[in-house]
């Protein structure tokens, strides 16, 4: 019988009993907390938009501490995310704090691209907690969890209407993380102009299809307040760490000529709301969401490019070790067409080389033939210029030789009549 068969029958054979006496399991929810509060809380925040919207002073703000960080510039090349990680205490409940900000964003002339460094980065951090997931050995009670839990989206006090820049990023992370759209220092505009910012922010989302974090209303406990909360979206904030004495009290507020604004005067901004939605009521949910939703759909798109699947193509329940031995045959037998093809190219390439060197040798056969034939054409006829100059050197050999006989001849025929007149001059002189 098969393991979910059995789960089934389970599951449908339950029956309620009632307990004699106490046993002691209603302790389970204060053992919860215990180890919880032992093993301490993570929580990551990535704060986008443009450069001096206060980001980092708002961090600063919500969390009543002073951050370390090296303030950003206008001049950046590119959009460049900056990850600092803190830890907090407070009470007796420790909090890893990560603050992942986006450097360099919208101040570029060309903004086409600014969304894609930070749908990467939200990926890489899947893709790392999916990782150590799939390990044999995982240590996911000691693994520090860096997927983004929500996403502050800062929006500039326009007053007019959304950038195109702010609705194709939103769009794009809507899928992959909590989005919570504030307008940053919204002191900057009056009171009715804000309230027409919001209406025209909320229309905008709606009409272009962005999904943003709406606080639950499911738990009764928080359904109420967040009901409220979820009308008064995007949160209208202003930061400040500065401290001013307003009445008796030291108060966070931002001097102005004109005024003071409170920081956390309900009547001046929505801080307050901000502050009770995001860390007081709704962190837990966040991080639920994170994991439950957004990892979820990045897990199973990942698991469905690798070959996995729930149900065969009949819709019938499909086993992992089934879906793992279905792509392990996939596999091997792509392995075993891809070596039959690799084989095939290369005996079809060493048949061309064989080929290309019968044809070379050819080729050097022809050429060396052509040379041995030049070659013996060439010796032929210096052997017959060779025959020629010899016949010459001989044939002036004898015309030599016989000039010389002649001349010789000549010598001696001339000395005889020398001695002849010589002789005839003596007999006349003795006559």
């Amino acid at each position: 019988m098969a393991a979910t068969d059995v789960a089934r029958q389970v599951g449908e054979g339950c029956r309620t009993v009632p307990l004699a006496g106490h046993v002691g399991f209603d302790s389970l929810p204060d053992q919860l907390v215990n180890k919880s509060v032992s093993q301490g809380f993570c929580f990551n925040i990535l704060c986008v938009g443009e450069t001096g919207l206060g980001k980092s002073t708002l961090m600063d703000t919500l969390f009543n501490t002073k951050f370390e960080g090296e303030p950003a510039t206008h001049t950046q090349p590119g959009v460049q995310l900056r990850s600092n990680t803190y830890d907090l205490q407070e009470s007796n409940v420790g909090l890893k704090l990560t603050i992942v900000s986006t450097v360099g964003f919208g101040d570029q002339i060309n903004k086409e691209d600014s969304y894609k460094p930070i749908v990467e980065f939200i990926d890489a951090q899947f893709e790392a907690y999916l990782q150590e997931e799939l390990k044999i050995r995982r240590v996911l009670h000691t693994y520090h969890d860096s997927r983004i839990h929500v996403c502050l989206y800062f929006i500039a006090p326009t007053g007019h209407s959304l950038k195109s820049l702010d609705l194709v990023t939103m769009k794009k992370l809507d899928s992959k993380v909590n989005i919570i759209p504030i307008i940053a220092k919204a002191d900057a505009i009056s009171k009715s102009e804000l309230t027409k910012f919001k209406i025209k922010i909320t229309s905008e989302l709606v009409s272009n299809g962005v999904q943003i974090y709406q606080f639950p209303t499911d738990d009764e406990s928080v359904a109420e307040i967040n009901g409220t909360m979820n009308a008064h979206l995007p949160f209208a904030v202003i930061g400040s760490t500065e401290e001013l004495k307003i009445g008796n009290k030291m108060m966070r507020a931002r001097q102005y000529p004109w005024g003071t604004v409170q920081v956390e005067n309900e009547a001046h901004c929505d801080f307050v709301k901000l502050r009770e939605m995001l860390i007081r009521v709704n962190m837990e949910d966040l991080r639920e969401q994170t994991h439950t939703r957004h990892y979820e759909l990045y897990r199973r798109c990942k698991l469905e490019e690798m070959g996995f699947k729930d149900t065969d193509p009949d819709s019938k329940p499909f086993s992992l070790q089934e879906t793992y031995e279905a792509k392990r045959n996939e596999f091997l037998g792509e392995l075993q067409k891809k070596e039959e093809e690799m084989r095939q190219m290369f005996v079809q390439r060493v048949k061309e080389k064989e080929a290309e060197l019968k044809e070379a040798e050819k080729e050097l056969h022809e050429k060396f033939d052509r040379l041995k034939k030049l070659h013996q054409d060439e010796k032929k006829k210096l052997e017959d210029k060779k025959k020629s100059l010899d016949d010459e050197v001989n044939a002036f050999k004898q015309r030599k030789t016989a000039a010389e006989l002649l001349q010789s001849q000549g010598s001696q025929a001339g000395g005889s009549q020398t001695l002849k007149r010589d002789k005839e001059k003596k007999n006349l002189g003795f006559l």
